[in-house]
């Protein structure tokens, strides 16, 4: 493996003297492009090997959100958090202009950037993203699994079972990091299921879980009640071109939530795919991707 091919990592201080761990893998000159990971998630989450990041001249970078893997927990943070933490990493790395993309709970904190740091991104895209909790026509659990459901009302109205609830999930996931997996089976759809029945990304999925709560379930606690709360930015605010993706029977972050993103954001377009579940979402990454770094004159690559 080649240094351009290898995945590179590093830290950074960010805002309030916080670790931030982030790694860059692919063509170290290509186009930046920062990857926000799902919840729970990490740098490690699923995404293209290196070579093939290089060959088509992008340089990835994602990084632990805080209290995830190696970067320093904030507490009480927003989802407008992420956008500070990403300049810092940005500037790190001598980069100005760059694209985000965030697959499911990434996704509003790839929306975040894209309204915070509107100098500085010239195309977002959200995969299976969720809507902020005050949408308005929009009812936020409809068509949700009943799973999700309970998790996100504890969120709002108990707390301590919520955080006691992940605690007990991370100490399954440490002990067997396929054991997250094993819990959201019963609501996987078929495609869904193809994805994770596939040895070598089930790997990379709960080689990024156990990453994820390295420090237990803070980062997890974080950002399910950032997601739960006032957001602290306006989707107005987006300048960029922004592609939103959604299966049509997923029951984790049902389509109403970007067919309501769709309509907020002015200079967006939305395909929500027939047949496809939420893990499906890991299957488009490569050309959306080549869309972030090259737009539509590269739109079906990868």
């Amino acid at each position: 493996m080649t240094h351009a091919q290898a995945a590179q990592f590093r830290t950074v201080t960010g805002p309030n003297k916080r670790k931030l761990a982030f790694e860059v893998t692919g063509d170290p000159d290509g186009m930046p492009v920062f990857l926000m990971h799902g919840t729970p998630g990490s740098r490690k989450g699923p995404k293209p090997r290196g070579i093939v990041m290089h060959r088509m001249g992008i340089q990835l970078i994602s990084y632990d959100r805080p209290g995830y893997g190696r970067s320093t927990r904030h507490r009480g943070r927003s989802v407008a958090s992420a956008a500070a933490d990403v300049a810092a990493i940005a500037d790190t790395l001598g980069i100005e202009d760059f694209a985000v993309v965030g697959r499911s709970g990434g996704g509003p904190h790839a929306l975040a950037c894209a309204a915070l740091l509107a100098d500085r991104i010239k195309r977002a895209a959200v995969l299976v993203s969720f809507a902020p909790p005050d949408a308005t026509d929009l009812n936020w659990f409809g068509d949700m699994a009943e799973h999700n459901v309970t998790e996100y009302n504890n969120a709002d109205r108990v707390p301590a079972a919520f955080i006691e609830e992940l605690n007990k999930r991370v100490l399954e996931i440490k002990e067997d990091p396929d054991a997250l997996i094993r819990t959201l089976e019963p609501a996987l759809v078929r495609r869904d299921r193809q994805v994770v029945e596939d040895h070598a990304l089930r790997k990379l999925i709960t080689d990024s879980y156990l990453e994820a709560v390295r420090q237990g379930a803070v980062g997890w606690v974080d950002d399910t009640l950032a997601l739960r709360r006032a957001w602290g930015f306006s989707l107005g605010d987006i300048r960029a071109e922004v592609r939103l993706w959604h299966g049509d029977e997923d029951t984790f972050a049902p389509k109403s939530h970007t067919e309501w993103l769709a309509r907020q954001i002015h200079n967006s377009t939305v395909e929500v795919q027939p047949e496809a579940g939420h893990f499906a979402s890991m299957e488009i990454l490569p050309e959306t991707l080549a869309w972030l770094a090259y737009g539509d004159a590269y739109a079906g690559a990868g």
